[in-house]
């Protein structure tokens, strides 16, 4: 038995050493499955790099809807502000100076009843203007109407250079400090609304210089004068609309406005 065994052994031998490593089928799976691992943290590696860029992209879409919400409110802010602002000047474009425009269109054609009318819509004197200073001032307001206030402020001051004893002065004054506000020149406008009260303070356009006086008084943050001209508002001027504007105003002053 020993001499079988001693006989085999370099055939065993040469057998094993004939064996090729590489077509180990236990190498062969441990190869495949290092692929394999090696395929699959690839695939996480990428996985978590796409939600990391996904991750940025959702706060980069937060930062914008934010962006977005503050906007929105500054939009709607600022257009309440500008119906405010020219609902108010629409209501007197239409009302108290309408008929001061008629006047000042007709007259530039010579129509006596239209001076008339614009004597009595300024108050400021008994004198009917002439076609020429009709003319001159519809000019100016036009320019207010159409959105030129630049032209229009220029074509106040002329005329209240040329014409400064004109039944139309008082309301010339007004519509200066008016094409003045809607400019933001709030200093100008200020000014040219107390010259309505100085000059003219029994005009019919005192009570809206009044109250202009106070809004204006309000956008330079000014509001113990706005609070104190308003009031003035109500009290002097009591049933009128401009003292309902007033009133109006004054219950949406915050107690303690933010300077």
């Amino acid at each position: 038995m020993h001499v079988r065994l001693t006989a085999l052994l370099p055939t065993l031998l040469a057998a094993g050493c004939a064996t090729n490593p590489d077509k180990d089928p236990v190498q062969l799976r441990l190869t495949d499955l290092e692929a394999r691992v090696a395929r699959m943290e690839r695939i996480v590696a990428n996985e978590v790099q796409v939600s990391q860029n996904v991750d940025e992209m959702q706060g980069n879409l937060r930062e914008l809807h934010g962006e977005i919400e503050e906007l929105q409110h500054s939009n709607e802010a600022l257009s309440k502000q500008q119906r405010d602002l020219y609902g108010d000047l629409d209501r007197r474009l239409s009302g108290a100076g309408a008929g001061t425009v008629g006047a000042a269109i007709a007259g530039a054609a010579g129509g006596a009843a239209a001076g008339a009318a614009a004597g009595a819509d300024s108050g400021a004197g008994s004198n009917a203007p002439s076609p020429t200073e009709q003319a001159v001032y519809g000019q100016a307001f036009d320019a207010l109407k159409a959105g030129s206030y630049s032209i229009a402020i220029t074509g106040f001051k002329d005329f209240l250079k040329t014409y400064p004893n004109s039944s139309l002065a008082d309301n010339a004054q007004y519509w200066l400090g008016e094409a003045y506000y809607v400019s933001h020149e709030y200093d100008s406008a200020a000014g040219a609304f107390r010259t309505v009260l100085k000059k003219w303070p029994d005009s019919r356009k005192a009570p809206d210089a009044m109250l202009k006086l106070g809004y204006t008084q309000l956008e330079q943050k000014q509001y113990p004068a706005a609070r104190a001209t308003l009031d003035e508002v109500t009290k002097k001027y009591p049933g009128t609309d401009s003292a309902k504007l007033a009133a109006e105003r004054l219950r949406r002053i915050p107690a303690q406005p933010s300077q």
